[in-house]
């Protein structure tokens, strides 16, 4: 069945618990029938074998790195779907969007539109037959040249940036709006891991992880928090259970019982797939409140308080790391009154736990004498996500357990570059220290002020601010909160331009005059006047490598984000502050001037010769600590008083529930590969509410009804998804759960993190309402 045909299909939806464990068959049944309906099967099977190998390409999923020297296969489940996904024979060009009008594309799932194909080639948007049609790439350049140049300020336009842009696109994609005079860097990291990077910078100095692919083999303890790896890292199961195996604790501290947090069937081991075995990824797992973390990481310490205070009474040995503490920290007592003035009451409260369960969580960090906390979009959306890490990281600093062996912070990247492009300078609040360097090697003047992250963005758009949006890759009109206020932001622009590899609803959503620039993807070869280019990636732990396309491109009007970066830069800027069509002609070039002004670089071309690339290093993880202080900070920051926030409050409804979102099984982030959700049980539907049986009864619904989803805000809006299947789940009492992007427009443009801006996508507050047509549609299937 070919990939047009199955999206043509609608499956009957069905629910039932899964029983098997994460990987195993289920997910070699599940890559096989991703093979299968890729209409590119034997290519794309040999081309598998050249994932994250050493001349081969990075995987377009996430950014879990690799031991470069395991010889096993380095693909997952979710990264051969990313590549079949990305790797198809099937393409939307000219003719297809002769049959299809904007309008009636817009009728189709996000599901349908991606499923059509490969764009190959530049396409503008004709507003009187409301269709897209063929422009050339030189019309394409001068369009978009004229746009900027006529803005009556350069921060009239926004340039977003999606994770999965090469180290080479992104510096010369922040050059270029740099040289044109803007900051304004909306990112995909704003939607993510942007508490993390805010708050370890104040905390120890900088704003990555610490730990390296080898401290996962020496820790003692992992705890993982608020992160599904099954789904989102899927390669990281191996480590968990590893480490399970060994003796260690791994602690899992997560609302939902996600399957591949509790085993994991290992596809490449023959005699566990031929007994149909698996093995354990967890010795403990808790089950906070939605937003509950810190409180737990708050009792953890007091617990660690108490046992230190004991222990100096007893003359035993010392809890805390007093060598560590006096020689590398400061605010240590600040913090130690912070956690004397926070009641245990308010902490079990707040927690979702109770305090036996902190009180074990607590011995299983104590007893470790290396351990590595990770974490991931569970933590990082919320109003307190920031506190949240700075807690995180005090924990780990009262026993010393960064800058050693086995031991460190780990915030578990999303998209296969997100770092690296921050590492490039993709950052509205850009450091001082960059932007010197690039005004001493390239001789303009830098702009200063602040730019506009993603939420900053959609304001000026939709106040007519910013009238300019350049989106190199993702789906910025899904990605983002308040669906329908971005959809009306995007419309309000005098021009979109989208940098893409495949159609999706951002190129629906788009200005008076827009652009679809179809890029090469990873599984591209990418030839340039020099002859066939590399581009590189930094995964979670800093490691930089190569990645070389494997296949050919469907069609020769396609071009590499770097050379598309090129022709816009020179048709806005000429050859100033550098001869743009002359760096793209070969990416060494690129990399030189990467190596001139990016700490961390210096002979980058010499050392991607080494097989597996390099180790960019991190400060904090060799305890050098880049703040003013000199040391790493201990953060004495407040429990929140209340985390239901105060403009839900002021609406005077109570909540019914409070709802995260969430991927399904068959997503990367908003690219939808299938209907199901293989570990939840659910088949063929995304429009589904994760409730406990007990709340749905309550709230007087039943078991597979349906219900409109309302989110609570009060600003006069009305936030509203219709006609959600409610499915009985185990998931704990007044927590809900959602795929996004479907509940997107549930979140409010306004509830942020503090300090992160960072939409708070893993709170909100709704309440249900019967549907318009109800009925016992979906029932729990036995």
């Amino acid at each position: 069945m070919s990939m047009h045909h199955q999206a043509d299909q609608t499956p009957t939806p069905r629910y039932k618990p899964y029983k098997g464990p994460a990987g195993g068959w289920g997910a070699l049944i599940s890559v096989a029938q991703a093979w299968l309906t890729s209409d590119n099967a034997m290519k794309n099977l040999r081309m598998m074998l050249k994932t994250n190998q050493n001349g081969g390409f990075d995987c377009p999923g996430c950014a879990w790195g690799d031991s470069p020297e395991s010889g096993m296969v380095k693909f997952c489940e979710n990264g051969a779907k990313a590549v079949n996904w990305e790797a198809t024979k099937r393409r939307v060009d000219a003719a297809f969007f002769a049959k299809h009008s904007v309008t009636a594309l817009l009728e189709q799932s996000d599901y349908w539109l991606e499923y059509q194909g490969r764009l190959t080639e530049p396409m503008r948007y004709d507003a009187e037959t409301d269709r897209y049609k063929a422009i050339s790439w030189e019309a394409a350049f001068d369009l978009v040249g004229k746009h900027l140049n006529a803005l009556p300020s350069p921060d009239m336009a926004e340039f977003y940036t999606s994770g999965r842009a090469s180290n080479e696109a992104a510096y010369l994609y922040q050059l270029f709006v740099r040289a044109y005079g803007t900051n304004n860097f909306p990112d995909c990291s704003n939607m993510c891991h942007e508490a993390s990077g805010v708050a370890l910078a104040q905390s120890v100095g900088v704003g990555k992880g610490t730990v390296t692919f080898d401290d996962f083999e020496h820790a003692d303890a992992i705890f993982v928090w608020g992160q599904n790896p099954g789904t989102n890292h899927p390669r990281m199961l191996e480590p968990l259970r590893e480490a399970v195996k060994r003796g260690a604790q791994v602690v899992c501290i997560n609302p939902l019982k996600e399957r591949g947090l509790e085993r994991f069937q290992h596809p490449q081991h023959p005699l566990e797939m031929l007994t149909n075995g698996d093995k354990p990824t967890n010795t403990a797992y808790f089950r906070p409140a939605l937003g509950g973390d810190m409180a737990i990481l708050r009792g953890m310490a007091k617990f660690l308080l108490l046992w230190e205070r004991q222990a100096q009474a007893e003359g035993k040995e010392a809890v805390f790391d007093h060598d560590f503490l006096n020689e590398h920290t400061t605010n240590v007592l600040e913090y130690l009154g912070q956690i004397d003035d926070t009641s245990w009451d308010e902490i079990v409260e707040q927690s979702g736990l109770s305090l036996v369960e902190i009180e074990q969580a607590a011995r299983m960090y104590a007893k470790g004498k290396n351990v590595i906390m990770c974490w991931a979009m569970g933590i990082t959306q919320h109003r307190h996500s920031v506190p949240t890490i700075q807690e995180i990281a005090n924990l780990m600093l009262l026993r010393g357990n960064i800058g050693r062996p086995g031991a460190g912070l780990c915030p578990v990247r999303g998209h296969s570059n997100v770092q690296g492009d921050r590492t490039m300078g993709i950052n509205e609040r850009p450091p001082v220290a960059f932007l010197d360097s690039l005004e001493r090697r390239f001789q303009f003047q830098v702009p200063r002020h602040n730019g506009h992250n993603v939420v900053e963005a959609i304001h000026a758009m939709l106040e007519g601010r910013s009238k300019v949006f350049i989106g190199l890759g993702g789906n910025f009109a899904q990605a983002t909160p308040d669906s329908p206020r971005t959809f009306e932001a995007l419309r309000n622009c005098d021009l979109t331009v989208q940098i893409s590899t495949k159609l999706n609803r951002s190129h629906l959503m788009h200005g008076k005059d827009a652009l679809i620039l179809p890029c090469l993807g990873r599984t591209d070869i990418d030839i340039q006047a020099e002859g066939p280019q590399a581009v590189t990636v930094e995964d979670s732990f800093s490691m930089v490598h190569d990645s070389n396309g494997q296949l050919q491109p469907l069609s020769k009007l396609m071009k590499s984000e770097p050379a598309i970066l090129a022709g816009i830069a020179a048709a806005t800027l000429g050859s100033k502050p550098v001869d743009w069509n002359w760096l793209v002609a070969d990416y060494s070039r690129i990399r030189d001037l990467i190596a001139d002004t990016i700490p961390g670089f210096k002979d980058f071309n010499e050392r991607l010769k080494h097989p597996g690339g390099f180790y960019l290093g991190n400060s904090a993880g060799a305890r050098r600590w880049n703040t003013p202080s000199g040391r790493a900070n201990f953060r004495p920051n407040v429990l929140p008083k209340d985390l239901i926030h105060e403009r839900t409050h002021a609406t005077g409804r109570v909540p019914d529930l409070i709802m995260q979102s969430m991927r399904s099984h068959d997503q990367y982030n908003t690219t939808i590969y299938g209907l199901d959700d293989r570990y939840r049980g659910v088949k063929g539907q995304r429009d589904v509410l994760f409730v406990n049986e007990a709340d749905i009864i309550r709230l007087g619904f039943k078991p597979g009804q349906k219900a409109d989803i309302v989110s609570l805000w009060e600003d006069g809006r009305e936030r509203r998804v219709k006609g959600f299947t409610l499915l009985a789940f185990d998931i704990p009492a007044g927590q809900a759960a959602a795929y996004y992007p479907e509940v997107n427009p549930l979140v409010p443009l306004e509830s942020t993190g503090d300090g992160s801006h960072t939409p708070t996508s893993k709170f909100v507050a709704i309440r249900l309402e019967a549907a318009s047509a109800t009925g016992l549609i979906m029932a729990r299937s036995a």
